[in-house]
């Protein structure tokens, strides 16, 4: 499948790329991405060869936010359309079955930062900058994602302000996991992908599963979904196997 403001790469071990493919506009979100990052979501749900998926952004920019040239002429209507298509695009992040880990760097404002908070986890550059603008726009938005990260008072903070904060910032709020230099980050990230990569795709899956449905519900709750997900990883994959090999390898 081809697209016009992304691009799908999918290496030999299980780890691909969606990179956002807008560089002359430093990526900003528009109709067209929205519709294509649903779309490159249920692609990948239906590769079994893909495990693991790396966003990152072309150009100087990892996502500069919405593309605000594109609204100048937008009825109510065609607004309240484009918000809708920007949320099932950080839906459809959010729920795919693989892990999805952010490369940011440069400016990632508003829906660049939605995209980051809809991954499972995110690596910067130290000179990524973030910033939350839509209070500043006269608009509401980004309020759901980055109150459950970084907690209420956090998200008020940054959302009334719109202030630009740095990476070392963002990874105190959780947005972020890691800083890491940018002639290095690409390389070091896409190790890590690799490694997850090999591990066993139900696992990981069910993993994810239990982590993002735990959160929502009671601590019995939470309990009864890991114990569900147990036990169908019991019945689906080998792990007398898995236990006989602990500790046979290398640093273990």
């Amino acid at each position: 499948m081809s697209y016009e403001t992304i691009a799908l790469t999918v290496e030999e071990n299980g780890v691909a790329t969606v990179l956002l493919n807008r560089p002359q506009s430093r990526n900003a979100l528009n109709v067209k991405m929205c519709a294509e990052l649903v779309s490159v979501t249920e692609q990948i749900e239906q590769d079994e060869r893909i495990r693991v998926v790396v966003f990152r952004g072309a150009g100087p920019a990892f996502c500069a936010g919405a593309d605000l040239k594109e609204r100048k002429d937008m009825t109510l209507s065609d607004m309240t359309a484009r918000r809708v298509a920007g949320f099932a695009a950080y839906d459809a992040i959010e729920k795919m079955s693989r892990p999805a880990i952010a490369l940011v760097h440069g400016p990632a404002f508003g829906s660049g930062c939605e995209i980051i908070a809809a991954c499972d986890f995110a690596w910067a550059t130290p000179e990524a900058t973030f910033r939350y603008p839509e209070v500043s726009w006269g608009t509401v938005g980004a309020t759901q994602r980055i109150s459950r990260i970084a907690g209420v008072r956090v998200a008020k903070e940054l959302l009334f302000s719109g202030r630009i904060f740095d990476a070392q910032e963002a990874r105190e709020y959780g947005l972020i996991n890691r800083i890491v230099p940018a002639e290095t980050i690409a390389e070091q990230l896409m190790q890590m992908a690799g490694d997850i990569a090999n591990a066993k795709p139900l696992t990981v899956r069910l993993t994810k599963h239990c982590i993002n449905a735990g959160v929502e519900t009671t601590r019995e709750g939470a309990m009864a979904i890991e114990l569900l997900a147990i036990e169908k990883n019991l019945r689906h994959s080998d792990w007398k196997s898995a236990i006989s090999t602990f500790g046979s390898t290398k640093g273990e």
